[in-house]
């Protein structure tokens, strides 16, 4: 992009910024000092770990146009804007640098605990079943006309300008439509903020990341976050659906309900469940061969839907893609011809072939609700033994390791307890809370359960544990790249983790197990 004027950019947020040089000319934003190019302007954050007015001298160094922060800074050599908000002034700075390209389209917005990148999946493949030139920005990856980019490591909403960069390139490219999956950091971090939803759809909102949020009551406030900015959108040339999607059987539908009652701007609203009384029912469930079949009815409209998806929980999912599809006036037999072509998800689910006689899957299970929903449809898949691996990471919620390991007992034959990203916590410690958890059930370690602290020999132990017609499920980790000991980001996939157990299993030829340092704790 060429430069831009910084003066005309802050005018439209003239409240949040002040001291601002007439006449700047900046060229891109930042928030880490180490990818300060001349002519940026760096955003000087603070997070839990780090407050970033510590690097604003290594920031101009690097050639900083000028700094924005919310801390009291002087004589700096180059213009400093001080603001009451850090991350807010981020995203709108953003949004103006890239011409606030949301205004150019209808942007879909998908929260929730469990289910938000299927749902976001299932979404985009009916938009685009309908015709309609859509982008779409999950925390797998962004996809942008024929072009797919990675958005990170770690799953979580990417930051405010990589969001309205996507967002410019969408609208360059002719899009009219974006499915948008908003986590709850992205939402109380603001990294959505100024992206004008139009549709605002949850999943569900359970049990997770309380060690960020302090309680359940404040993460659902910040997913609740989704459905305020969505009354807030002002209207658009594209047209301005303002809907809402709930789920009518989760325990977040009647404060979703009450709020959206509460608003001063009218927001429609589409309920979905296995309700007899929503909007959207889910009926008669088929557990097929290759995934599972159901009757979606809306009024007196019957869908017979087909998914190559496994497990009953997506019966939830696709329901609330359908409602989604349904409130934007998507006929119904492109709704059933995207749900039927969107196959999967890496990392969801996904199963691992190498020849074996038992089912090998790895799945991104990380929360209680998501690992039950996981262990029961393993339990529809095999009339043999389910094998659960999975960890629980550090410096986040600690009473998922215990909930994990207890619902893990209860629904799973054999459970292995490992690594998922420690942190600079004591992986020893991780475990033994866990198998306080397992114990607590019933769970006696060396028959029922294991502690492996070495995730690759983990997933090894399991499968070496196997008869003909069992399932082994790694959980927790999916699709990503990394796990993290430490402060390091080691380079992980579980799913070739897998195919390297396997073919080591087999004595065949496969990729060799990925490095993690508690391979030399052997």
């Amino acid at each position: 992009m060429p430069p831009v004027n910084l003066q005309d950019l802050v005018s439209h947020f003239p409240q949040n910024f002040r001291n601002v040089q007439a006449g700047l000319q900046i060229n891109g934003l930042a928030i880490d000092s180490r990818q300060v190019r001349p002519g940026d302007v760096f955003f000087a954050l603070i997070g839990g770990n780090s407050d970033g007015h510590r690097f604003i001298p290594d920031a101009i160094q690097r050639g900083a146009a000028a700094v924005v922060g919310t801390q009291e800074v002087s004589n700096l050599e180059v213009p400093y804007l001080k603001v009451d908000d850090g991350r807010l002034a981020l995203a709108q700075l953003s949004a103006a640098f890239y011409n606030f390209p949301a205004q150019e389209l209808i942007v879909i917005g998908v929260t929730g605990t469990d289910g938000k990148t299927t749902t976001a999946n299932l979404v985009y493949s009916i938009l685009k079943s309908a015709g309609i030139q859509a982008g779409m920005i999950s925390t797998v990856n962004a996809q942008i006309g024929d072009k797919v980019l990675d958005t990170g490591f770690h799953v979580t909403t990417p930051e405010a300008p990589d969001v309205q960069r996507y967002l410019s390139e969408m609208v360059a490219a002719g899009m009219s439509h974006v499915v948008l999956e908003a986590t709850s950091h992205g939402l109380a971090q603001q990294r959505v903020a100024e992206c004008g939803f139009d549709v605002a759809v949850v999943t569900n909102i359970t049990h997770e990341h309380l060690d960020y949020h302090g309680s359940y009551e404040e993460y659902r406030s910040a997913k609740s976050r989704l459905f305020t900015d969505l009354a807030a959108t002002p209207p658009k040339k594209i047209g301005n659906p303002r809907l809402a999607v709930l789920n009518k059987d989760d325990g977040s539908y009647e404060h979703l309900h009450a709020l959206l009652n509460s608003l001063e701007t009218k927001v429609n609203k589409i309920d979905y469940g296995l309700a007899a009384d929503a909007d959207v029912v889910g009926e008669g469930l088929e557990i097929l061969p290759g995934g599972i079949g159901f009757t979606a009815r809306m009024g007196d409209e019957k869908l017979k839907i087909q998914s190559p998806l496994v497990g009953a929980y997506n019966i939830s999912n696709c329901l609330a893609a359908i409602s989604t599809a349904n409130g934007l006036g998507i006929k119904g037999q492109h709704i059933q011809q995207g749900i039927a072509d969107m196959s999967g998800i890496p990392g969801r689910m996904e199963v691992i072939d190498l020849g074996q006689e038992f089912l090998a899957i790895v799945d991104f299970a990380h929360t209680p609700n998501a690992l039950k929903r996981s262990l029961q449809a393993a339990r529809q898949m095999t009339n043999g033994r389910v094998i659960a691996v999975f960890g629980s990471a550090g410096l986040r919620d600690k009473a998922k390791r215990r909930l994990m390991a207890e619902i893990s007992a209860q629904l799973a034959d054999l459970t292995v307890l490992t690594a998922e990203d420690p942190r600079i916590e004591s992986l020893a410690e991780i475990l033994e809370e866990m198998a306080v958890g397992a114990r607590g059930q019933g769970g006696v370690e060396g028959k029922s359960f294991w502690r492996v602290p070495d995730r690759g020999e983990a997933i090894k132990f399991a499968l070496h544990k196997t008869e003909p017609g069992d399932i082994v499920i790694s959980c927790g980790k999916g699709h990503e790249q990394s796990m993290c000991f430490e402060e390091i980001e080691y380079p992980w996939d579980d799913r070739t983790a897998m195919r390297a157990a396997l073919a080591d299993l087999l004595g065949i030829d496969g990729p060799e197990m990925p490095y993690l340092p508690t391979q030399d704790d052997k």
